[in-house]
């Protein structure tokens, strides 16, 4: 009888010691996000309100505050646009077709991934800042692209233009072209067959895209940093403007800007696990 038992004694001490560990893991997640992820979020906005709301909304109705909102909110809304049309385009060139260098558009595209975004901007100061490759051509015809707005929309566009094309590409790969070939053989031109058969499969991995496309734009510090020169109310985005700001001990000004960005955050994550939950739904 004793003997019997012991089987069960060991499946209900390995069942035991199995929940301990499962906890124990899920006690370390919590503590984990709690100290890295809420602990800076609530730090935010305590500063932020730490003289009340009406120094909050002052520094939120500040000039150069605004400024930085509509710097960047322009960088925004003309990168990520630029990216939806030339990820969609990569995903469905590299998805659908074999050619010499197919490899070599996937390497540059996967290319902002592992360059820094300071480097990324050093680079861009190279080629188009006075001493560079084109800063003499440029400034003969008076164009100004470091330190300027071009400068800025370039840096976003560097380090955004992946986001797309790698959300959509797996997407595209999975759903085979079987149903495209289909609407070709029964006449279809290829625009339609593009419009309405292969974007309507894939539009879930192209609002993901979008959604980190925009997320990375508005928050880009890195690469934007180095091509701004940070001319306050002139090239400074909302990131660089909390930076100058809390540089200047203006704390309640610097978290009130960082508050914006901590709030575009959160509506990213809610959209992201909506689109998520609607890609996934039966």
């Amino acid at each position: 009888m004793h003997v019997s038992s012991l089987p069960l004694q060991r499946r209900t001490h390995a069942a035991a010691g199995s929940t301990l560990v499962r906890w124990l893991l899920i006690g370390g997640a919590l503590l984990f996000l709690g100290i890295f992820l809420v602990v800076p979020l609530v730090a935010v906005f305590t500063y932020a309100f730490q003289k009340g709301v009406g120094a909050y909304l002052a520094a939120l109705a500040e000039p150069e505050t605004w400024s930085a909102i509509r710097l960047t909110l322009m960088a925004a809304v003309i990168a990520v646009p630029a990216n939806l049309i030339f990820g969609v385009a990569a995903a469905w060139l590299i998805a659908r077709f074999r050619f010499r260098g197919r490899d070599l558009l996937v390497t540059l595209i996967d290319l902002p991934f592992s360059v820094s975004p300071v480097i990324a901007g050093l680079i861009f100061v190279l080629l188009f800042g006075r001493q560079g490759w084109l800063g003499p051509w440029l400034a003969e015809h008076d164009l100004h692209i470091i330190f300027a707005v071009p400068g800025i929309v370039l840096a976003t566009l560097f380090v955004t233009f992946p986001f797309v094309a790698r959300e959509v590409l797996p997407v595209m790969q999975a759903q085979g072209s079987d149903e495209e070939e289909a609407a070709l053989t029964l006449g279809a031109s290829g625009w339609y067959m593009f419009l309405r058969v292969t974007l309507p499969k894939v539009k879930w991995g192209v609002i993901y895209g979008v959604i980190l496309c925009n997320a990375r734009a508005m928050g880009e510090f890195g690469a934007v940093s180095v091509v701004s020169g940070h001319v306050r109310g002139v090239t400074t985005t909302l990131p660089l403007h909390a930076e100058i700001l809390y540089n200047e001990y203006d704390f309640v000004g610097a978290f009130a800007a960082a508050s914006l960005l901590t709030v575009l955050a959160l509506i990213t994550l809610v959209i992201k696990k909506y689109v998520e939950w609607r890609a996934h739904a039966p």
